[in-house]
């Protein structure tokens, strides 16, 4: 893992500015900033697992604990690029964790052998964000719930052949949500300069406070 300079303004690194500099550009410094000081929580390193580690650890979350208690079987090596051939028979996390810290340098990726069923409450809440695949009912249920009261993002979800689904409770957050842009004193009608350049750039960003999920 590659040591981040905090001293550098707003607080991103010249290395972190260039490797992360697109999607700066798409959601902004600030979100950048939020998400290299998260910890997140994978559990389940089968394909879908495989994707969403791979998109956590390229966004450039600070830290990623991959959770997985099976062993890479020979239907993993079809689905699971992080895992290299010859493994069967290792521990899927463990099996993961080289590929996955090769893709990005800059964040700390650690892999953990256990089951996510022997972990305890405290567990749960060094992390920002819970990420579950391959569960089952009884474990999202419970974790669930310790992370709805401990204000932890939670995210479940799995894939079987063309179908799927997916569950989040992010509880009270912030998100954009884009608006049209209407020229001041404009009916929206009219053809001056105000009215084409809104034409021409039609939306703007606002930053909307939503509360989802009860407490």
């Amino acid at each position: 893992m590659v040591e981040k300079d905090e001293s550098s303004p707003g607080g991103i690194s010249e290395e972190e500015a260039a490797q992360y500099d697109r999607q700066i550009r798409l959601w902004g410094l600030e979100a950048q900033k939020r998400l290299r000081t998260s910890r997140v929580l994978l559990v389940g390193l089968r394909g879908l697992g495989a994707e969403v580690a791979k998109n956590l650890i390229l966004a450039g979350v600070r830290g990623l604990t991959l959770l997985d208690h099976q062993q890479v079987s020979p239907e993993d090596g079809r689905a699971q690029f992080l895992i290299p051939s010859g493994s069967v028979g290792r521990n899927r996390a463990e099996a993961s964790l080289e590929r996955a810290q090769s893709l990005n340098p800059m964040v700390e990726v650690k892999a953990d052998p256990e089951s996510v069923e022997s972990k305890p409450h405290e567990f749960f809440r060094q992390f920002d964000a819970v990420c579950l695949t391959c569960c089952s009912r009884e474990s999202m249920v419970r974790i669930n719930q310790i992370c709805h009261k401990n204000g932890i993002k939670f995210f479940t979800g799995d894939v079987f052949g063309y179908h799927g689904y997916m569950f989040a409770d992010l509880g009270e957050h912030e998100f954009v949500e884009e608006k049209p842009k209407v020229p001041k004193g404009s009916s929206g009608l009219e053809d001056g300069p105000e009215a084409k350049r809104a034409r021409l750039e039609p939306t703007e960003t606002t930053m909307v406070k939503k509360v989802r999920g009860g407490k």
